[in-house]
């Protein structure tokens, strides 16, 4: 990134713009005087570390101040932004919101579409992304390097694989946390200790998901294994993969994506053309 590259993040006290502006700051990405947020009070104690970083209320002055803008704020919110940047870099982290969209709101032909989860704060996050044609291939390095101070990075083909992914990965700790509550209800069911079961739960599924991770398996392969070992796991997966689960959460997923395309892209693959 150029040393002078001014980031501004319109919604830079949310959950999302906070994680992502620390984040920045704390690697090293950008210095306090290169990043400005704007935010309804105009100030923020997340930033008391670093009095270099600029707080504003208005977006138009943001705007005026940064070279690229992030967007992070409500998608409901989108049509409440009221800037016209010219040609700068956009980066929005907008639900449901295609670059088309965006790119009317904003007057910006250059914009990258990308979709973070909860885990930014923990710099675990999963950030796929979409550009539109206009935007170079440094931007395209410039916006790898913004995504990854919160986790992991990666472009994608196509808009339409962006709207599956919103749904798959922009859930964040949603599906587990579901999934956590089915094994809870049952432990309580069969009288564990509300302490002793929520420990047992977390440690289970977050120790087994880093586990997984490290040793680089096939998620089916692992199940595959474990069903031959022929143990009690193998009579728990085989009880759930008989009651249907595959199915539900398939369906899950499915009403989820429907969503993410938002009501003016269901039935399209992409408004990449409609930007060129």
């Amino acid at each position: 990134m150029s040393q002078g590259t001014v980031i501004g993040i319109i919604g830079g006290q949310g959950w999302m713009g906070r994680a992502l502006g620390l984040a920045l700051l704390e690697q090293g990405v950008v210095s306090a005087g290169q990043l400005v947020i704007s935010s309804r009070t105009g100030s923020s104690n997340a930033y008391r570390d670093w009095p270099g970083v600029r707080c504003t209320e208005d977006n138009r002055e943001l705007a005026e101040l940064a070279d690229v803008i992030v967007l992070s704020v409500r998608p409901q919110d989108l049509a409440g932004v009221d800037i016209e940047v010219g040609d700068k870099l956009v980066v929005s982290l907008l639900a449901m919101a295609s670059l088309q969209e965006v790119a009317g709101q904003v007057g910006s032909r250059r914009v990258v579409r990308a979709m973070p989860n909860a885990a930014a704060e923990i710099r675990r996050a999963y950030f796929p992304w979409f550009a539109s044609p206009q935007v170079s291939a440094a931007d395209k390095r410039l916006v790898q390097a913004l995504l990854e101070s919160c986790g992991r990075a990666r472009e994608l083909p196509s808009e339409r694989d962006l709207d599956y992914l919103t749904a798959l990965s922009g859930a964040g700790p949603a599906y587990p946390a579901l999934l956590a509550q089915s094994m809870l209800e049952h432990a309580r069911q069969m009288g564990i200790a509300d302490d002793i079961a929520l420990e047992a739960v977390m440690q289970t599924l977050v120790g087994g998901s880093l586990l997984l991770e490290k040793l680089g398996a096939d998620p089916g392969d692992m199940v595959e294994r474990l069903i031959a070992y022929d143990g009690t796991t193998a009579k728990g997966l085989t009880a759930m993969m008989e009651e249907g689960i595959g199915q539900a959460i398939s369906r899950g997923l499915e009403a989820a994506h429907w969503v993410a395309m938002g009501p003016s892209r269901s039935g399209q693959s992409s408004n990449r053309e409609s930007l060129e």
